[in-house]
């Protein structure tokens, strides 16, 4: 069997055109559909790791970008146009005729968190989820996070100021939420260097959490 090879398709929104760029499985369960966060694209490593290594464990990997970036702007859409985007992409990620798990990193998990159950999610991933603005703990996003309806995996570094692990309420029995945190990562999953986690280390712990947790996702 030959191995499915990388490509990327153009999507038409009410936003402007969207990009998808497909990394698929040879033999997928589902599909894992990521976006990126507002201060940059696809090219963030939590993302290329997970395109990266989740095709060989049979998840199919897109990552999207909303049609901000796709224009070449570098400042992005506000929320409600980034959900339009995003709502009009769906019916081009569930094309393979797979259950499709929402996710993003920063804002981009804020967006699937905010439509996954109106879509359909089998569920949903937040990488780097900004539960407050740097300093400011009191103008908290925990309602769309818990909202999402759908379960839920949050990965956070250890030292992300838009909020770490311990801000986060602590899963509790029969929860379908989880929390894994990435030590000594930034917003970005960035590691220093005289941190005990290497940088290779800590991707590893975010693509082997997102790709157990898929594994016992109910599909």
């Amino acid at each position: 069997m030959s191995t499915p090879t990388q490509h990327v398709q153009s999507v038409d929104t009410p936003a402007g055109g969207a990009r998808i760029t497909w990394h698929p499985a040879a033999r997928p369960r589902l599909v894992l559909a990521v976006g990126h966060g507002a201060g940059g694209g696809i090219e963030a490593r939590d993302l290329v790791a997970l395109a990266a290594a989740l095709p060989a464990r049979g998840i199919t990997v897109a990552l999207v970008e909303q049609p901000w970036r796709v224009a070449g702007k570098k400042v992005a859409a506000a929320p409600k146009v980034l959900d339009t985007g995003w709502r009009a992409l769906w019916p081009a990620l569930g094309g393979p005729g797979l259950p499709v798990v929402a996710g993003g990193r920063s804002a981009g998990a804020r967006v699937a968190c905010r439509t996954a159950a109106e879509l359909g999610a089998a569920g949903v991933l937040a990488l780097a989820f900004p539960l407050h603005p740097p300093g400011r703990p009191e103008k908290t996003r925990l309602d769309e996070l818990l909202g999402a309806g759908r379960p839920t995996l949050v990965v956070q570094g250890g030292r992300d100021p838009f909020g770490g692990p311990a801000e986060f309420p602590a899963p509790g029995a029969g929860d379908t939420y989880r929390l894994v945190e990435v030590a000594h990562g930034d917003h970005g999953f960035a590691v220093p260097k005289r941190a005990a986690t290497t940088q290779e280390e800590a991707l590893a712990v975010i693509t082997d959490a997102v790709a157990d947790w898929l594994a016992d996702l109910p599909l």
